[in-house]
């Protein structure tokens, strides 16, 4: 892709990185850019060679939320919209392989929910995040209503949602909302190693149905999760990435785990 596109990708050793890439506007979401990283992701997830994502911001700013200019469109509509898109917000959680968000600078609004959508969250040092909503008079958007209280308890997640206040990286660490800072220097060099890490080591089918177990387990009772992990782990062992995984660990290499696609990760 040229620069000139609203969203980069590239894809090397395992691992897409895709990038919202309106370093002007520090990455304010539009609805060609929101095809465009949905786009992104279903391409990284057929990819049988990619076995990792990772999504971050060009320039300054992961995402600064909504572009202004389309919320006033918004409104002057009278709050309706003729953008087409059909899938959700949540799509970075329906792909069966692991997404990295490496925030690299403001992250607000829409881009906190991007950001929360991710499985694995790296923060830059001094990183600026809002939640934002409140303080447009707009309501907690796009199902961070529910991901946000499962990451930091109810309490902390109704501070942030009502209160739409600036807070940084590292309260975002303590917070749980990362899982971890680094320099700003170092980030993409530090999502990356672990990015390779697990597309290196860990079996993309293990990703796979961890992430489903993960973000299934959330609506079912302890009973019901451990019934589906039953069948789940019953059909693991009779994989080959099962023996592959015990032999490369017996014989002290580097493990050859098979290759993986949306479309095969059903079937798992």
């Amino acid at each position: 892709m040229s620069t000139d596109d609203v969203v980069l990708y590239e894809a090397t050793n395992g691992v897409a990185t895709i990038t919202l890439n309106r370093p002007d506007r520090l990455n304010a979401w539009t609805g060609p850019m929101g095809r465009a990283y949905f786009d992104a992701l279903d391409r990284a997830g057929n990819d049988p060679q990619v076995r990792v994502i990772v999504v971050t911001g060009a320039g300054r700013g992961f995402c600064a939320g909504a572009d202004m200019d389309m919320l006033q469109g918004i409104g002057a509509a009278g709050g309706t919209g003729n953008d087409p898109e059909t899938r959700p917000h949540t799509h970075a959680t329906s792909i069966p392989k692991p997404v990295i968000a490496a925030i690299n600078g403001a992250c607000a609004g829409l881009g906190f929910v991007h950001a929360m959508m991710a499985d694995i969250r790296f923060a830059a040092e001094g990183a600026k995040f809002t939640t934002a909503f409140s303080r447009r008079g707009l309501v907690a958007e796009h199902g961070v209503s529910w991901v946000l209280p499962r990451l930091v308890g109810p309490a902390v997640a109704l501070d942030l949602l009502m209160s739409g206040r600036v807070f940084l990286a590292d309260e975002a660490n303590e917070l749980g909302v990362v899982n971890r800072t680094v320099p700003a220097d170092e980030l993409m060099d530090t999502v990356m190693a672990y990015a390779r890490d697990l597309a290196d080591n860990a079996a993309s089918t293990s990703m796979a149905v961890i992430k489903h177990q993960v973000w299934s387990h959330y609506e079912q009772s302890l009973a019901d999760s451990l019934e589906d992990t039953n069948g789940l782990m019953a059909r693991s062992l009779r994989r080959a990435d099962f023996k592959e995984g015990v032999a490369s660990f017996v014989d002290k290499r580097a493990p050859e785990f098979a290759t993986l696609t949306s479309a095969g990760a059903a079937d798992l």
